[in-house]
């Protein structure tokens, strides 16, 4: 089996021209579009068809619908997790159904529709040949499970109970060799099953699916002094506590009765000053959540000599540049899904920096 990732300029002719001599297809994938309450991204470019000598297609979709609830608003400006864990990895591919039988036949009749993955070459009426003549075994060449088939589809199986499934692979690792292990063309599963495969879809798949799409408050700490600290006086930090709250993504793969609810929950909020001359508190550097759900205590009139629950005392005045004062929060992320499975997935955090500037002045005012 030929493999190209890219297909441009000498290099598609020379494709083009093996494809003709070896009538097998190349598998690129991606997995395109944004995020929305329903399916995402949008269809695949695709030219010729049937009666054409080729059929290309760039960029396919995931079935997957998403829906968001939570702390999510349309007021407060939102960013993406990063993974606490750096050798975390989702699932790379997996296979998802797309075409029922007569779908299949009209989109291989107009060339429309998103027939393939990315950057795939058919050759010589293999559409035709192979989903409508039962002609061919396209797969050869190729580890498969023992259910998978090999030849042709009669008639676009027109008559039967199912659907044709097709690989998706995640867009952030289009590149990823693990990307390449699904690699089956499109092929039939009966209504109702799931595919014996160890890329088929799980509840846990969606899981890390949602967890990608989940949108968080920006990391905006309440401070004071807010912008101008003393040394050796605390600078007190605390979240607003009606910001943050638990945030929800549900993703559903239709047509298998899978789906996956991921929850991210606050559960702390990390300090670093931006220098050593400095000490925080508590001194982990880490404010956790508190049971009323708030991180931190906001100043009241006359502690400015007292130690917070959260916050930090700079030692030294910063010269010239500003203190950047990193401020990180950390959430926990857990789902649940389909027949009751459930599991957690490593914490994530989204961070922000302030600028500070720190005097050398012993006593102030507040």
């Amino acid at each position: 089996m030929t493999r190209t990732r890219h297909t441009t300029g000498g290099a598609l002719a020379l494709l083009a021209a093996a494809a003709v001599m070896f009538p097998c297809p190349t598998l690129a994938v991606g997995e395109g579009g944004e995020e929305s309450t329903g399916g995402e991204g949008t269809h695949s470019s695709v030219r010729g068809g049937s009666s054409g000598k080729d059929l290309m297609a760039s960029v396919s979709n995931s079935k997957i619908e998403l829906t968001f609830s939570g702390g999510r608003t349309t007021k407060a400006s939102t960013g993406a997790l990063t993974s606490v864990d750096p050798n975390w990895r989702p699932p790379a591919c997996w296979y998802e159904p797309v075409f029922s039988p007569k779908a299949l036949k009209e989109a291989v009749a107009t060339g429309e529709g998103g027939l393939v993955n990315a950057h795939v070459w058919w050759s010589n009426g293999l559409w035709v040949d192979h989903y409508e003549k039962g002609e061919g075994s396209i797969n050869s060449g190729l580890t498969l499970p023992e259910d998978s088939t090999t030849g042709g589809y009669k008639n676009y199986n027109i008559g039967k109970k199912g659907m044709f499934w097709r690989s998706t692979v995640r867009k952030d690792m289009y590149q990823d060799a693990e990307a390449w292990d699904c690699g089956r063309i499109m092929f039939w599963q009966d209504a109702g099953t799931i595919p014996h495969d160890k890329n088929a879809p799980t509840p846990e798949t969606l899981a890390a699916y949602a967890y990608n799409r989940i949108k968080v408050p920006d990391t905006e700490i309440e401070l004071k002094p807010r912008g101008k600290s003393t040394v050796n006086l605390p600078t007190w930090v605390w979240l607003d506590k009606g910001r943050y709250n638990d945030v929800s993504v549900r993703a559903d793969l239709p047509g298998t009765g899978l789906y996956a609810v991921t929850t991210a929950k606050p559960v702390a909020l990390r300090l670093e000053p931006g220098t050593a001359d400095a000490r925080t508190h508590p001194s982990s550097g880490s404010c956790e959540i508190t049971e009323d759900g708030s991180i931190g205590t906001p100043y009241t009139r006359g502690a400015s000599e007292q130690d917070p629950p959260c916050g930090v005392t700079y030692l030294r005045s910063a010269s010239g540049e500003p203190y950047q004062l990193k401020a990180s929060v950390t959430w926990e992320i857990s789902w649940y899904g389909t027949g009751g499975a459930k599991g957690g997935l490593p914490n994530g955090t989204f961070e922000s920096t302030q600028d500070l500037n720190v005097q050398e002045i012993q006593s102030v005012n507040r």
